[in-house]
């Protein structure tokens, strides 16, 4: 299974969540997509759905020997979230990486002033939010964000994806009330892997998307 690019992964993702409209009460959903490779994904969804599409910025911790490696991630204001078993095996402590931290906080709060300007973010108290994302490796950030949305109390979090590691979309459905992943392959290495088309999503791009529906 490969998907063309993440405009054909919206859109397979749409007709799975339609689905799940159909058998469960998703109300009125409004959709933020995690910038920047969810932000064509979640724009295809929001149009399937009819629903409003918004962002919810989360940056991956790197390890200071090697910033591809994730051993963490954050986002909102909350503390950083840790994969304990890579800093341990990498030995590493989350005073070590309070540098990183720094940085990508500022990085992150440089991306929402870029993506929405002087719009506030959303009010998601009571409603139901779809979280989405081109894909789940380790599920760290899809994590971190999944609990930024939750500590904002909506009535109903679902977390889609079009596809992801098996292990790390079931341990997400702790994080949210419904996960709609709709491809799951074994074995999983990284979520490039599933797309014919993978490049690089750029700030212009996602300004583009959030304008074409009302925002940014």
């Amino acid at each position: 299974m490969l998907f063309h690019d993440r405009r054909e992964a919206g859109r397979e993702l749409a007709r799975g969540l339609l689905e799940h409209r159909d058998e469960e009460a998703l109300g009125d959903p409004l959709v933020l997509a995690l910038p920047r490779g969810g932000v064509p994904v979640g724009d295809e969804v929001a149009r399937a759905l009819g629903a409003p599409l918004d962002i919810i910025v989360a940056r991956k911790i790197g390890a200071p020997f090697n910033p591809e490696v994730g051993v963490g991630a954050l986002a909102g204001e909350g503390p950083p979230l840790y994969d304990e078993r890579a800093l341990a095996m990498l030995d590493l402590t989350a005073d070590r990486l309070s540098p990183e931290v720094a940085r990508e906080r500022a990085e992150m709060h440089r991306r929402e002033q870029l993506y929405r300007g002087a719009r506030p973010a959303p009010d998601v108290k009571g409603r139901t939010v779809v979280v989405v994302d081109d894909g789940l490796a380790t599920g760290v950030t899809a994590r971190a964000a999944l609990r930024a949305v939750r500590a904002m109390e909506p009535g109903r979090l679902v977390l889609a994806v079009p596809v992801g590691s098996p292990d790390a979309a079931e341990a997400l459905a702790a994080e949210a009330d419904t996960v709609v992943c709709p491809h799951r392959p074994q074995p999983f290495h990284a979520v490039g892997q599933w797309y014919e088309e993978f490049d690089q999503v750029g700030d212009d791009e996602v300004v583009a998307i959030l304008r074409s529906h009302g925002g940014g």
